[in-house]
């Protein structure tokens, strides 16, 4: 019996790598694909501070910022795992929210009142070509001056790996995880164009949040487990739940 990765590349084997050292047997269906964005730096801009919803949102970009006077600036990351990534190409003042948007929210106005942002001074939000969330336009409402810069688009991805067309039709796959609301629907979608919808949404379903698991839900899955927090360990103990006998 084998855990179903949703992920996208190369997240996906990071993932993978967790869950092979907690003795599960996983198979990986990425349902997004990673296509980078052009990006043009500002160098007449004066920004007070970056943010940064995703990991990905710097993935195609690192090379481009070598040397660049904009590693000097705070950067606000919406979680570790995209704190590690700003760190990783030479962002030397990266502050970590606790997962979530709106934690990242309240954790930019928080350094206003805390005077380590100055509200007049614009922020650079790096992000997708699809938001889950109006980030930039939550700060605005707070009186904050955010240009939004788009660095990359996930494309979803329209069918199955056939080996895991396979584990499905064979009840092979016990249980599956979500990630992000977008790569839910390309999920689900590309499990009906395969004929194994019943299969697919009758075992548990573990997401990363609310948001993700109304997908799920929606589409008739009634085994949806949530993280209690949005970072993987918190999935991983969401999945151990859900498999608990």
């Amino acid at each position: 019996m084998a855990i179903l990765v949703t992920r996208p590349h190369p997240d996906d084997e990071t993932t993978a790598a967790g869950l092979r050292a907690r003795g599960f047997e996983v198979l990986l269906a990425p349902m997004l694909r990673f296509e980078p964005a052009v990006f043009h730096e500002d160098a007449d801009a004066h920004y007070g501070a970056v943010i940064v919803t995703s990991a990905n949102a710097l993935r195609g970009i690192g090379p481009q910022l070598k040397g660049s006077q904009m590693l000097k600036l705070p950067l606000f990351a919406v979680g570790e795992h995209t704190a590690t990534a700003a760190r990783d190409i030479g962002f030397e003042h990266v502050i970590p929210a606790k997962g979530d948007a709106a934690s990242l929210r309240d954790l930019v106005t928080a350094s206003v009142k805390a005077k380590a942002l100055k509200k007049t001074s614009p922020l650079l939000y790096l992000a997708g070509a699809d938001l889950a969330r109006d980030l930039a336009g939550e700060l605005g409402e707070r009186g904050f001056n955010v240009v939004t810069q788009i660095t990359y688009r996930m494309i979803p991805l329209s069918s199955l790996p056939r080996q895991v067309c396979d584990a499905f039709a064979a009840n092979r796959i016990e249980a599956v995880l979500h990630y992000s609301r977008r790569s839910a629907r390309a999920f689900l979608e590309s499990v009906r164009a395969a004929g194994v919808e019943i299969s697919a949404l009758s075992i548990p379903q573990c997401c990363i949040s609310a948001g993700v698991a109304s997908v799920l839900r929606d589409a008739g899955a009634t085994q949806v487990m949530v993280a209690a927090s949005p970072d993987e360990n918190a999935v991983f103990a969401a999945l151990d739940r859900a498999l608990r006998p």
